[in-house]
């Protein structure tokens, strides 16, 4: 088992591509059932990561293949680089 705030450590990582994706900054969970449906992760930041450049990601749980020690494994298509880059 894994606990929420353990998500916020961990490197969310693309299988495809092995991309680092970003932190996680929240959960989507179903009020009905209690599970979760998605992973909200962080836009990417610049200005000396003050000011948010992109929009947050949402990964639906069906996509998320495995939890590592440090690293959260997901399986999406492979995005365009800029999508990754710091500016």
């Amino acid at each position: 088992m894994i606990k929420a705030t353990q998500l916020e450590t961990k490197d969310i990582v693309n299988l495809k591509d092995g991309a680092k994706l970003g932190p996680v900054k929240d959960l989507h969970i179903d009020l009905e059932t209690g599970r979760v449906v998605a992973l909200v992760l962080q836009g990417s930041r610049r200005y000396f990561g003050l000011v948010r450049s992109g929009k947050d990601m949402v990964i639906p749980w069906e996509l998320v293949k495995k939890f590592g020690i440090d690293t959260v494994l997901v399986d999406l298509e492979p995005m365009d680089r800029s999508y990754y880059e710091v500016k």
